[in-house]
């Protein structure tokens, strides 16, 4: 996942004398005594960065937000609500989960839009010890099915469209249905929202006790061998994100001081443009730690509003962002792409958006330009994150980003990295070194759920490996050279490759099946196909992307499919040689 964005413009002035302002900003901001000081604590055996004073969960860092009582905290389509309106749902459900036999090491499973009850469910969930369980809301009923077996969840909390899905399934855990914005028939026992919002407030969370290392969140990510993996989020690992965003921007704003200050860059001559009260759009789906770890919790600490979709559509956006007085908008880069080209970009009050960014792919180069064009007191950012550690893992912005254009920036507080070899080998240390990278600290994953040995191919000794190709230059500024994974990322949604082609290889007419991604301008990456039949069998595109759809989610379809008559081209190990055969059929 790459996380990108556009931020203030600083003044003009030599950018790369701001490179020693942030780090003697980081050192300051890493000293003993500092709200932001880390130390080495040892978890899970391993010793780590921590941060030294950290909230210990997220219910702390939730109860604390209610000092926001009045304000506006979400706002979905038409309806708002304040910090007090969802403190007081938040209590009721959390009294109701508790009834029902959930606490410390249990799960909920919300399988939904980005409607207001998914927010009221994950601190309600995540304030009483059990895991938030984010089920993807494009997955068809077999996916679900995995993953509602896989997880084992004590309660669903579930919208129309899922519950019809949910209809579908043969073998589902034992589990109450909490259903939510639905007329349908529920499951027996089952129970409705409105039914539990008419509860009277208890006035306080249940007392339930449990650690900082247990699980606040299982997100899926997209499996390398068919399934998805459960990637176990801790509260740990969710509150130090939370601080990693915080010291990062500190730094940057910081050393853009301390430069102005020594005589380096010039101070801003211009007025200063209207102060908006923080509010952060989310279009992209809660389910991904993008909107939930890096938007929602986010916003949530600092007791900004929060504005949610019923689906993505870039007028109905920029009606928002207008309506609203948005101040930063995180999406993918198609979001952006789509709302610059609408015909009401030119006509709705954008001018309170002081950011644009999010995470799920790269920012095509085009795109950069188009940006700058429009938001004209703005200046890009970039920066390097996965579900894996809980999001960030770099971040670059303003000043930095212009002196480093190519890097995504230095690793946040809470990790420190290294490269390793193919086979796992440290390499040694040096701006012209190249290397898988790998990090460890807090905000590493627990593991994978119920795969100890996917846990133990990617975790070694505390050390995730990331799948990437990068180098560190002397300034510990991370380059992302290559993508050593073999997925397609469509729209900011990763789609590994080995799943596609596991599920093509279900149909009967398959010889060889190989999948890859082609440039697609308005998604960044499209899914392809190459096809060879067994001999004597016929099958046409749409009879594959039909027979597909019943067991992938749509967006892992191959849109564009080649059929062959030869043996599709391998290495000497056995390999399809996907590079060379991309080149060959689109010339990239």
């Amino acid at each position: 996942m790459v996380f990108w964005g556009w931020r203030t413009r600083p003044s003009i002035g030599n950018d790369g004398d701001v490179i020693h302002h942030y780090l003697a900003a980081r050192a300051e901001l890493d000293a003993p005594g500092s709200p932001l000081a880390t130390s080495i604590a040892e978890v899970r055996g391993i010793p780590v960065k921590v941060y030294t004073t950290a909230p210990p969960n997220m219910r702390v860092m939730w109860e604390a937000t209610a000092l926001h009582a009045d304000k506006d905290y979400i706002v979905y389509e038409d309806e708002r609500y304040t910090y007090t309106e969802i403190h007081e749902q938040v209590r009721k459900l959390a009294q109701y989960l508790v009834s029902q036999g959930i606490g410390r090491h249990s799960r909920v499973a919300l399988s939904m839009r980005n409607y207001p009850e998914w927010v009221v469910g994950y601190w309600a969930t995540v304030s009483i010890g059990a895991a938030a369980v984010g089920m993807n809301a494009w997955w068809t009923p077999s996916e679900m099915e995995y993953a509602l077996n896989d997880s084992q969840p004590g309660v669903l909390i579930v919208d129309d469209e899922r519950l019809e899905r949910l209809s579908q399934i043969a073998s589902t855990p034992k589990m109450h249905v909490i259903s939510v914005r639905t007329d349908r028939a529920l499951p027996t026992g089952g129970a409705r929202w409105t039914d539990v919002m008419a509860t009277a407030d208890p006035g306080v969370l249940p007392n339930i006790e449990f650690d900082q290392d247990d699980d606040a969140t299982i997100f899926y990510t997209s499996g390398t061998t068919g399934f998805p993996k459960g990637a176990q989020l801790t509260h740990r690992g969710s509150v130090a994100n939370i601080l990693n965003l915080v010291a990062m921007n500190m730094a940057s704003a910081m050393a853009e001081q301390k430069a102005i200050a020594a005589g380096d860059v010039p101070a801003p001559t211009a007025a200063p443009a209207q102060a908006y009260p923080p509010c952060f759009m989310a279009p992209t789906p809660l389910f991904h730690v993008t909107a939930c770890n890096c938007i929602l919790h986010a916003a949530t600490a600092s007791g900004a509003k929060v504005v949610l979709m019923y689906k993505w559509e870039p007028g109905r956006a920029l009606e928002l962002i207008e309506r609203e007085r948005v101040t930063s908008f995180s999406g993918v880069p198609t979001m952006s792409r789509e709302m610059l080209l609408h015909p009401d970009w030119n006509t709705r009050d954008t001018s309170s958006v002081q950011g644009m960014g999010g995470g799920g792919a790269a920012l095509q180069p085009d795109l950069v330009h188009k940006i700058a064009g429009a938001l004209k007191g703005g200046q890009p950012s970039t920066g390097y994150g996965m579900t894996e550690t809980h999001g960030i893992i770099t971040a670059n912005a303003a000043r930095l980003f212009i002196a480093k254009p190519e890097s995504c920036g230095p690793l946040v507080p809470t990790l420190e990295g290294k490269l390793v070899d193919e086979d796992g080998n440290d390499l040694p240390a040096g701006p012209s070194t190249i290397g898988v990278l790998c990090v460890r600290g807090s905000v590493v994953i627990k593991g994978y759920l119920n795969r100890e040995e996917a846990t133990a191919d990617s975790i070694r000794d505390g050390w995730l490996n990331t799948g990437d190709i990068a180098r560190i230059d002397e300034d510990g500024f991370v380059y992302i050279v290559d993508r050593a994974k073999d997925m397609v990322i469509r729209g900011g949604e990763n789609v590994y490759c080995s799943e596609v082609e596991t599920a093509i290889y279900n149909h009967d007419a398959i010889a060889e099946a190989c999948v890859f991604g082609i440039p697609e301008e308005r998604l960044g990456e499209e899914v392809a196909a190459v096809i060879v039949l067994r001999p004597g069998r016929s099958l046409s595109e749409n009879e594959l992307q039909d027979f597909l759809s019943g067991t992938i989610a749509k967006h892992k379809i191959p849109t564009k499919i080649w059929f062959r008559d030869e043996p599709i081209p391998r290495n000497a190990s056995g390999k399809f040689l996907k590079r060379e055969l991309k080149k060959e059929l689109t010339g990239e």
